[in-house]
């Protein structure tokens, strides 16, 4: 049982590191806004959030997560995006 309870921890807290660093990648962004908004840098974003969201239902199919926290972690990442998004709309 405490192995299981070990692989749940361990997997939550690298879900948590890999959005971490998205987070981070929003950041940038936002804090460099002044520049005009780059479709690598979107693609980047992309990329990495549906990956994240792979890993995230893999953890959930794999019992390692729920999907109540599963969902929580993208939602978090979404509300930044969708902040970054709405910035750059209005700086242009």
């Amino acid at each position: 049982m405490e192995t299981v309870m070990d692989s749940r921890e361990q997997a939550f807290a690298i879900l948590k590191a890999d959005a971490e660093k998205i987070r981070q990648l929003i950041e940038v962004q936002m804090d460099n806004l002044t520049m005009p908004q780059c479709p690598l840098y979107e693609e980047v974003l992309d990329t990495q959030m549906y990956g994240l969201s792979r890993e995230i239902d893999f953890a959930i199919r794999l019992n390692l997560i729920d999907e109540a926290n599963g969902k929580n972690i993208l939602s978090e990442l979404e509300r930044k995006l969708a902040a970054l998004h709405d910035a750059t709309v209005v700086n242009k």
